[in-house]
């Protein structure tokens, strides 16, 4: 089963992709450190605040709406913790 953390880091690798764009790149655009968008690709950052989320958008140039907005988020299950 997909989850949110998981989600979250295929959409932003798939942004990267599409723009052209290294992780690196994207960090300096969107004002978020390398080491949380290394720790959100990587797994490692399970749980990705929606305010830095708005900061890659914001780098992105898209909409938290557009963020989210794929079959994939749609797809996503209630998580239990």
């Amino acid at each position: 089963m997909l989850d949110a953390g998981t989600a979250v880091k295929n959409r932003v690798i798939e942004l990267c992709r599409e723009r052209g764009l290294s992780l690196n790149r994207l960090g300096m655009i969107s004002g978020v450190s390398q080491s949380t968008i290394n720790n959100i690709v990587s797994g490692r950052n399970r749980s990705t605040t929606v305010t830095t989320v708005k900061k890659l958008c914001d780098g992105l140039g898209i909409t938290l709406g557009e963020f989210f907005s794929t079959k994939e988020f749609d797809a996503l299950e209630q998580e239990l913790i």
